[in-house]
């Protein structure tokens, strides 16, 4: 795609990019803002294509120097959100590329300040959100009247709150439906924050695969050698646990072939859904989820079938702690999180708050003969343990899938092999190590995840090349029959045909 920037606009550019440095600088001044302001240029100088040009060409903003930090704020914050919406106008892709390029320079300041500074901790913040207020901005829903369509008439089939984000050849729309909060008006945020539920197990994947790079962790090696406290099956390895091919219990419970079920922790589902209710603030260890898990009997011989179990990445996450000796959020934030720029996504562990703005998540149940509907949106998120209970939003969601697919965060080969998947029984669905590869209607291949929680759900789409994106939030009041299966199923799959499929498919045509 062709760009012309006029010299006013690539002034603009540079103004914004380095005067996010000089931002970094002024705030962390006591730790040494000359080398603050040195290291955050020299990734500046790491920019590569236009942006990389136009930044090379008189880099120092002069006019900056010696102003005081709100004065620097005041001038290079509206530039950074000037400098993104004139690229998104004539290319997305350099908008893209600016946005890394500020974000890894603004990364590359915290690490060098010397000593942890607070003011530089939140200028950073500030910084991100200056950029992506024009990545978020709303698109005309008019411009793409079928996708409005979509999610309202998603609302209508029984849904609260519906948020969707596509990023294709046309560029990026946004846009949501219903309203953030029952009883109320005001619509959902088009870029709110979720629980994004087993698309977590993306990011822990990804992290894993990251060390195997390394060459801190192996594939093929029994996870036994790295965990040796539990007393696994020396077969399981960790290609099985990336998976799902350990044949582990399911710590959330188990449904087998026969219709039988084994339980596990209380789940908001089926006969527990009541006592989980109850206990929804009630903290759960990682060891204690495993311990649970290998008390029960396996589903089947490790390597002999496929078997979707949160057990898997929860001995994922230990793994990480154990071959890292940091926390796995300190981990996430230090390999991913940061170096994306992915300031609305939160590894919570405990924690109950869901960060503002955000749509509010329902559940329903009976009590004393009595339906009661109660607000859930806070809750203990520990019993997904980093398998499921991740916070984000559409933007870092879309931001995430992109950077991976595009080979951003792992090598090539590790990519491939994340990709390679086997079959799980489930139609036009195989599953990779922390990917499913499935098979539209129209016969193209996309890359997902997707996952919820409870009364919530996050879907993150895209083709292997990263090229088309899609990523939505969709909220309903949830109970212990999961009532809404059927419709999210349908609305799912209709989004999908929706983006993937155009007019290929039949957009109200249900999953297999």
């Amino acid at each position: 795609m062709t760009i012309t920037l006029s010299d006013q606009d690539k002034n603009t550019l540079r103004i914004a990019a380095y005067g996010a440095v000089s931002l970094m600088a002024a705030a962390g001044a006591a730790g040494r803002p000359d080398k603050i302001a040195a290291n955050g240029s020299i990734a500046l100088g790491s920019a590569t294509g236009l942006i990389g040009h136009v930044l090379a060409d008189h880099p120092q903003g002069k006019d900056l120097t010696g102003k005081s930090v709100a004065e620097i704020a005041d001038r290079v914050l509206p530039a950074l959100t000037a400098a993104m919406n004139l690229l998104k106008q004539q290319d997305p892709a350099e908008a893209d590329n600016f946005r890394g390029t500020v974000l890894v320079a603004v990364e590359t300041a915290q690490l060098h300040q010397g000593q942890s500074s607070p003011a530089a901790a939140e200028m950073a913040r500030k910084i991100t959100e200056a950029i992506d207020a024009a990545r978020m901005a709303v698109v005309d829903g008019q411009d793409r009247p079928e996708l409005q369509k979509a999610i309202e008439e998603i609302v209508e089939s029984g849904f609260v709150a519906v948020s969707l984000r596509v990023h294709d050849e046309r560029g990026e729309w946004a846009g949501s439906a219903g309203v953030a909060e029952l009883g109320g008006t005001a619509k959902p945020p088009v870029n709110g924050h979720a629980r994004i539920g087993s698309n977590s197990k993306t990011f822990t994947a990804t992290l894993v695969l990251q060390l195997v790079a390394e060459g801190r962790i192996e594939l093929d090696t029994p996870a036994a050698e790295y965990l040796p406290e539990f007393g696994l099956d020396r077969r399981i390895t960790v290609r099985m646990l990336l998976q799902h091919t350990s044949g582990l219990f399911n710590y959330t419970g188990e449904v087998y072939d026969d219709g039988s079920i084994v339980y596990g922790i209380p789940v908001p589902f089926g006969a527990t859904g009541k006592e989980w209710v109850d206990n929804r603030f009630h903290t759960y260890r990682p060891e204690e989820l495993v311990r649970l898990a290998l008390s029960k009997p396996a589903r089947f011989e490790p390597g002999t079938g496929w078997s979707y179990s949160n057990t898997n990445y929860v001995l994922a996450r230990l793994l990480i702690e154990k071959v890292t000796g940091r926390p796995l959020a300190e981990e996430m934030q230090r390999r991913i999180l940061g170096p994306l720029g992915l300031s609305g996504t939160v590894v919570p562990d405990a924690s109950p708050e869901m960060p503002e703005p955000h749509a509010h998540v329902y559940y329903r149940y009976e009590e004393d003969g009595r339906q009661r509907t109660i607000d859930i949106t806070r809750l203990n998120p520990s019993w997904g343990s980093i398998g499921s209970d991740m916070i984000s939003t559409s933007q870092d969601l879309a931001t995430f899938i992109s950077a991976l697919l595009g080979g951003k965060l792992l090598p090539a080969p590790l990519l491939a092999e994340m990709c390679t998947a086997r079959a799980t029984g489930i139609p036009n669905m195989d599953y990779g190590l922390g990917v499913f590869v499935q098979k539209t209607d129209c016969g193209g291949t996309v890359i997902t995840h997707n996952g919820g929680l409870v009364g919530s759900a996050s879907l993150m789409f895209s083709t292997p090349d990263g090229g088309k994106i899609m990523t939505a939030v969709l909220n309903w009041v949830d109970d212990a029959d999961m009532s809404l299966t059927t419709a999210f199923r349908d609305a799912q799959q209709r989004l999908v045909n929706e983006v993937f499929c155009g007019e290929q498919a039949d957009p109200a045509q249900p999953a297999d």
